[in-house]
């Protein structure tokens, strides 16, 4: 039987649905975390959590679109003038407009931020003892520890500050040089916003990952899927879990870094190759 995702054709949402298949309870990689939740009373889940595929997908296909416009980009000639040897000619063009990228860096902007704003709301129903049913702020001894708490506090913060940063750039524009240049692109400022916001977008997934980690220290003994217990044991090789309150910023960078490294990618990726080899996947 075919999966919903199948029946709606979008490139990225098949792909990252495909790709929650082979990470989430299955025959393949059975959860027992999952087994214990088979019967709960809950009708449906939130957006955050049944909606990735169609959120995370279109991000997926803009950054292949990005991929495209900055690489044709790089590869152009944007002089002016251009001079064309071979026939003794120079010529006063446009090619050094940055419209092109300014547009697709904006977009990058727009699109990356969405990781982060669902993130932190999946986040939220972590540290929230009426959405997870587990200790408020994933710690004991609430009240003398805070937990998670400040934590979600600076991934909240984050995503706001992505609200302004994602206005895009390439809208405005400003003459100068006497009315010559009555259109500019502003693709600096675009660029300069887009790595704030991405860099943004690595230290929100960081937060989400590392309290998803110290969720399943409350559901031992039972273990999720093989996949997920791999990345688990990955980011225990560099953050312990939270038995009482410390200071939180080293953990974050150090698993912010698992992710800029791909360490959590290379973790995964051969249980997803191993799962859509045996044409597991009911999407694709």
């Amino acid at each position: 039987m075919r999966h919903p995702h199948y029946h709606r054709i979008h490139p990225g949402q098949q792909e990252v649905a495909a790709r929650l298949c082979a990470l989430l309870d299955s025959s393949v990689y059975p959860s027992e975390i999952r087994e214990g939740h088979r019967n709960c009373s809950k009708v449906q889940d939130a957006y955050t959590l049944r909606c990735v595929p169609q959120v995370h997908g279109v991000v997926h296909d803009t950054i292949k679109f990005v991929t495209t416009i900055i690489t044709a980009e790089m590869n152009s000639a944007t002089d002016n003038p251009m001079v064309f040897v071979e026939r003794g000619e120079t010529i006063s063009g446009g090619n050094f407009h940055g419209e092109y990228p300014a547009k697709a860096l904006d977009y990058l902007a727009i699109a990356i931020h969405e990781i982060a704003n669902m993130s932190e709301r999946r986040l939220e129903r972590l540290i929230h003892p009426a959405y997870s049913e587990m200790p408020a702020f994933l710690v004991q001894d609430g009240g003398l520890n805070s937990g998670f708490m400040v934590a979600q506090c600076t991934a909240a913060s984050l995503v706001s500050e992505n609200k302004v940063l994602t206005h895009p750039s390439s809208v405005d524009s400003i003459t100068t040089s006497a009315g010559t240049e009555d259109h500019v692109s502003m693709g600096g400022f675009a660029a300069r916003k887009a790595i704030t916001v991405v860099e943004h977008v690595e230290t929100v997934t960081a937060i989400e990952l590392l309290a998803a980690c110290q969720g399943l220290e409350f559901h031992r003994p039972n273990k999720t899927t093989a996949p997920l217990e791999a990345v688990y044991k990955l980011v225990r090789t560099v953050v312990g879990k939270w038995d009482k309150d410390r200071r939180m910023s080293p953990d974050i960078m150090a698993v912010r870094q698992l992710l800029r490294d791909e360490k959590v990618w290379q973790v995964v990726q051969p249980y997803l190759d191993s799962y859509q080899s045996n044409k597991h996947c009911p999407i694709t």
